[in-house]
């Protein structure tokens, strides 16, 4: 497609740069850009610390993005529709599971498994999505805190995306506050009864697989595998969304539905123990958010150097070099950042205060690149042919999910100077 362009009037010569193009000439613009390689935003050579593994895998995943996801998702995202068609052929990668070692599942170190989902949201935020939903929230609740009966009957099918995992813990009362969940898991005989309601549940409406958190009898939060056909569970998608539209958020409800007691995840006992989970979640998560960044940095260069205005590339003008200055610095600092993180989780020294830094950051910082690359591109930065209004439209949903900047402040505020600040207090008199 060409994209064309309104007259702009040249102050110095008083006519029109951009003007209407005679019946024999094609209009004035730039075509799409096609996004660039790895060296466009590895400024500090982080690509030397890898191994040939790391960088190849890297590159496959690029290359699936690039070649069966971005030339198909933008009429996919327009009708808010996911493409099923794909799913067959993101098995093939061999990336499911991440980090999670055996049955089936890739072992990655987190390094290596962070670049995998750099990739993926550098093409499309909804497919990172899924494949993050699936792997690190469903497969890791249940390679964290299954038995190994539960981690042999589950996993393998789900590394091989025969079978697809959903993960139900936010209630339509309870988001930030989710610690106070109502939902119920009453016990009867060998199995649980489950009641209550659950929303903003990414792939609930095809899963085969869908952990529900619940509280038992005890008080005490469990994990519950509700498996795809259980009578009195129904998912409904939510409508309207504005970011992340390929991927099916549904509204659950929960009517009594039955649970064989051998699908309670067996190593929960509290719901401190959903965190292992939400830790390793939200560390994929926040590179997610690099990725997005990365996009819109390499379409807004690659634009700069295309498009002409006042005869000159805008990659030209001072204004333009001093903003993708700006915007490959806080890349360069994401990424920094984030290889460091990684090293310190594959060294078993994490924490969930450091990847809510992380998370906060990230979140932040590409929403204002995805920002100011859509304003670099103009007119065109509101056309889906060109991704950035994609990527800018889901990054919404990514600084929501997992936990806002401000929860994620709030912990590691609490973490550095001692004090809890999540529920205000009337102070004492």
């Amino acid at each position: 497609m060409k994209a064309t362009h309104g007259t702009a009037v040249d102050p110095g010569q008083g006519v029109s740069n951009g003007a209407l193009p005679s019946s024999n000439e094609k209009p004035s613009g730039v075509e799409p850009p096609v996004l660039g390689g790895p060296e466009h935003s590895d400024y500090y050579l982080l690509d030397n610390l890898l191994t040939d593994e790391q960088r190849a895998l890297r590159q496959k995943v690029r290359d699936f993005m690039n070649r069966e996801v971005t030339p198909i998702i933008n009429p996919y995202w327009e009708r808010a529709e996911f493409p099923h068609e794909l799913v067959p052929k993101l098995a093939q990668l061999g990336i499911a599971g991440f980090q999670i070692p055996g049955y089936g599942c890739p072992g990655m170190s987190n390094l290596t498994a962070g670049l995998v989902i750099l990739e993926l949201a550098r093409g499309d935020l909804s497919i990172s999505t899924f494949t993050g939903v699936h792997s690190a929230l469903a497969m890791m609740s249940i390679a964290l805190l299954g038995s190994e009966e539960q981690k042999q009957r589950f996993l393998p099918p789900m590394a091989r995306m025969e079978k697809v995992g959903a993960f139900g813990l936010t209630e339509p009362a309870h988001g930030t506050d989710v610690v106070k969940l109502e939902t119920t898991a009453r016990r009867d005989g060998d199995s649980y009864i489950l009641n209550g309601y659950k929303r903003w549940i990414g792939n609930a409406t095809f899963a085969d697989y869908v952990i529900i958190w619940a509280r038992g009898d005890d008080g005490h939060v469990g994990g519950y595998v509700v498996e795809k056909g259980t009578p009195g569970f129904d998912a409904q998608v939510i409508k309207g969304k504005t970011a992340l539209r390929c991927v099916q958020n549904a509204q659950i409800s929960l009517t009594d539905v039955r649970v064989p007691a051998e699908n309670r995840l067996a190593g929960v006992n509290t719901f401190r123990d959903t965190e292992k989970v939400l830790l390793a979640s939200r560390f994929c998560v926040a590179w997610e958010s690099i990725g997005a960044a990365i996009a819109g940095y390499e379409t807004a260069l690659a634009y700069a150097k295309q498009r002409k205005q006042f005869g000159m590339p805008l990659a030209a003008f001072q204004l333009i070099q001093y903003r993708l200055s700006r915007m490959l610095a806080d890349i360069t600092d994401m990424l920094c950042m984030q290889y460091r993180l990684s090293q310190l989780m594959d060294e078993g020294e994490y924490s969930m205060p450091r990847v809510a830094l992380a998370k906060m950051h990230y979140t932040e910082r590409a929403r204002a690149i995805l920002a100011d690359a859509r304003d670099m591109l103009g007119g065109n930065g509101i056309l889906l042919d060109y991704h950035v209004a994609r990527h800018l439209c889901d990054i919404e949903a990514i600084g929501t999910y997992e936990g806002t900047d401000t929860v994620q402040a709030l912990i590691v505020g609490r973490d550095i100077t001692g004090y809890n600040a999540f529920v205000p207090s009337v102070p004492s008199r």
